[in-house]
């Protein structure tokens, strides 16, 4: 297991999500400033920021908890791009690529939540 959290795989894919989802964003109108383009920011970073806090507490259940906050901030990603591309905001192909990649760490912090065990947790307290 890796011992800091730039280590992870799914960190650096949220990272990129991250990188993606602002790239995407800077093509909204300015009128989304302070809805969907801050709420869309504000959900991609929180998903490595949580796997990071996660990682940084791991006392019993804290990182599986963090894990399941960023499995959270990805849905709310994916539900604000759907929101865009419905209402025809931003350039599709950005869009789709932020999408993809937000739908790949989705499956990534799911594989990682169900691998890791009450034993494992324990160990690492």
């Amino acid at each position: 297991m890796a011992q800091n959290y730039q280590d992870l795989l799914v960190w650096q894919r949220a990272i990129e999500m991250t990188v993606s989802t602002y790239e995407a964003t800077r093509s909204f109108s300015r009128e989304e400033m302070y809805g969907l383009i801050s709420q869309l920011r504000r959900a991609a970073v929180s998903v490595a920021s949580n796997i990071a806090e996660g990682r940084g507490r791991i006392s019993q259940g804290e990182f599986r908890q963090f894990l399941g906050l960023a499995q959270g901030s990805n849905y709310e990603v994916q539900t604000q791009l759907l929101v865009a591309k419905r209402l025809c905001i931003g350039e599709p192909e950005l869009l789709r690529k932020a999408e993809n990649l937000s739908i790949e760490v989705g499956k990534m912090l799911s594989a990682f939540i169900a691998s890791l065990t009450p034993k494992e947790l324990e160990a690492r307290s």
